[in-house]
């Protein structure tokens, strides 16, 4: 039913298979247009385009004392855990 198809990367020009396979599972996800860059452009384009590291504030816990980082700033006023007092609840 599927055969294997070249196409050309929009964004370096270079050739690449668009595979059997592939069109089967584009097919079965609903997946209606072919793809416009090859594997390595796709993956160069989902590395880029993750997010930026968290900034981490330091903290101390309120539970053991212990040295911590957490992803939001602290408030002199709120409590803040470790990551080993906050999943032992």
């Amino acid at each position: 039913m599927y055969q294997d198809e070249k196409l050309v990367c929009e964004d370096c020009s270079a050739e690449f298979i668009f595979t059997a396979g592939e069109q089967e599972f584009y097919a079965e996800k609903g997946l209606t247009n072919k793809p416009k860059r090859c594997p390595d452009c796709r993956k160069n384009r989902r590395q880029s385009s993750r997010r930026a590291p968290r900034k981490l504030y330091d903290a101390v816990c309120s539970k053991c004392g212990a040295q911590t980082q957490v992803p939001f700033k602290p408030m002199p006023d709120k409590e803040v855990y470790c990551r080993d007092c906050f999943t032992k609840g």
